[in-house]
């Protein structure tokens, strides 16, 4: 790295950076000299496209970048074509079968709004950050070139998937990093969902972790009845390019029992409302894509209301009667969070956050999709060994250390008793090894939780009252808010100033939409 900056950026200017034709060249190169093979291009991006094609700020300072709220008024005056440019590199970089990751580290947004789809594309990497000197941007880049015990990069290439069905079975969709390889056959449905109309899709970048959501529907259920006990079959053939070169195929095939709606025992007993949440959240940015927020929040909860009203067990009108099972138990709170998360709301956060949130619930597992949606929470304190507490307001007590996991964010909250001590330096007295214990604890914890996690997530330590603790109480369910704070008392928990509903109303508004007659 030279001292001096080659290319000197005048006072109240932008670097002129020409990202979207380097982008261009890198994808030419590659369908030319190696097409329908497995390779990777990685752009390292340290702030926006300001010249050529795919330019998504002009280089005036003065000048800000689109947000949010210029994209909802129409202000956004490059992105409509910068994303028809980086849309169409992209279906260019999958139908050769090639990759591309975006490593975006800048203190400003850097376009990865509008660039979105080279990633969800292809498979590839989206990884954002402030700088590349940071210590969690080289942890996780190191992490895409780990190797498994044969030594071989975990990673697989260029690979094609097919789903087969029995003929009562039709597919709908995926929603996934995967394009469409536009073959129609018997098995695909007219309702489309994600990427559809297609019974074959091919994906450029594969990983371990790599999860896709597959949506099917019953073919013909209300003229032709299947009957109850036949078996319906999916088959999987999945065909990819291994890192050391050979060409691999591997074939699931599962069946499931077809039975009866009115068998209400056999859907309590075989509904998983994690794995539901999760294809929901994902239908719900597939929506967001093209509709306005509130009425994908209207679809969520109408979808909602639906499912209580089938399977709930209430009396007409009677709000007290109602009750679900512990297998749907879980369901309504997941999406109440759902509702108020970042992948819903965009208040306090950039496009560029937006996209790279939404692409990281797109492609990871169904645990790790329930951390981001209802983060877990750990309690440390001098009554127990640590142990899970509720994402609520009341869990945020004086006497406690708090560890959100919300995969984005590692976040170690100590209580006010508990900074004030530390502040005093208690924990670096003998007689006081106990509290140094406490303190240490769920930092030891949060090392464990971010080992292997990818892209690392970002640590933060903040006190009650500092302004890093908003990434905790923006989180939490504001059961105790300024609004209700004047029965409060430190066994209540501490008040969250908001003008979010809690959980407690959110289920007496549904419980009251359930069991209406009028509904």
């Amino acid at each position: 790295r030279s001292e001096e900056r080659p290319w000197p950026v005048p006072q109240g200017k932008r670097p002129l950076r020409a990202t979207g034709v380097a982008l261009s060249l890198a994808v030419g190169l590659l369908e030319s000299t190696f097409p329908n093979t497995g390779a990777r291009i990685m752009a390292f991006l340290g702030g926006p496209c300001t010249q050529g094609p795919g330019m998504v700020v002009d280089n005036e300072l003065k000048n800000p970048i689109r947000s949010h709220h210029d994209i909802l008024k129409g202000d956004a005056r490059y992105m409509k074509k910068a994303t028809k440019f980086y849309d169409s590199l992209a279906m260019r970089t999958a139908e050769n079968g090639h990759i591309v990751d975006i490593y975006a580290c800048a203190l400003d947004q850097s376009g990865l709004s509008e660039m979105k789809a080279m990633c969800n594309s292809t498979g590839g990497h989206m990884v954002m950050g402030d700088s590349f000197d940071t210590s969690l941007f080289k942890q996780t880049f190191q992490q895409v070139f780990a190797k498994d015990a044969k030594g071989d990069f975990r990673m697989a290439f260029n690979a094609t998937l097919e789903v087969k069905t029995s003929r009562e079975l039709k597919v709908m969709g995926v929603v996934g990093s995967c394009i469409s390889m536009k073959k129609n056959n018997g098995c695909v449905s007219d309702t489309e969902i994600g990427v559809g109309g297609t019974s074959m899709w091919k994906f450029c970048g594969l990983s371990p972790s790599t999860t896709v959501a597959f949506f099917f529907e019953v073919a013909n259920q209300h003229s032709a009845p299947v009957a109850q006990g036949q078996r319906g079959i999916v088959q999987f053939v999945l065909s990819y390019q291994h890192p050391s070169g050979q060409r691999r195929i591997r074939v699931t095939t599962i069946s499931r029992n077809f039975i009866d709606a009115s068998a209400s025992q056999h859907i309590h007993a075989s509904f998983d409302q994690e794995a539901s949440s999760a294809l929901l959240a994902r239908m719900a940015m597939i929506k967001a894509e093209t509709d306005d927020g509130p009425d994908v929040l209207r679809w969520l909860d109408r979808s909602l209301i639906r499912l209580c009203q089938k399977v709930g067990e209430y009396m007409k009108d009677d709000p007290s009667s109602f009750r679900l099972s512990e297998a749907f138990s879980m369901f309504p709170q997941f999406i109440f969070h759902l509702r108020r998360s970042q992948f819903l709301q965009t208040f306090n956060n950039s496009p560029d956050e937006s996209a790279y949130y939404k692409n990281k619930l797109l492609i990871e597992d169904v645990n790790t999709c329930l951390i981001m949606i209802q983060p877990t929470l750990y309690s440390y304190s001098f009554n127990g060994p640590p142990e899970p507490v509720l994402l609520d307001s009341s869990s945020l007590q004086p006497d406690r250390i708090l560890l959100m996991d919300s995969f984005f964010h590692i976040l170690i909250f100590h209580g006010e008793t508990i900074a004030s001590w530390r502040n005093q330096g208690f924990q670096n007295q003998p007689d006081h090894e106990n509290f140094r214990q406490l303190l240490q604890a769920p930092i030891d914890d949060s090392q464990e939780l971010l080992r292997g996690r990818f892209p690392m997530s970002r640590y933060i330590k903040c006190d009650q009252g500092d302004s890093q603790s908003r990434f905790l109480t923006s989180k939490v369910n504001p059961s105790q808010t300024h609004n209700n704070m004047y029965g409060w008392n430190q066994e209540s928990g501490m008040p969250v100033l908001t003008d979010d509903v809690s959980l407690q109303v959110f289920m007496e508004h549904l419980k009251k939409l359930a069991v209406s007659s009028s509904s």
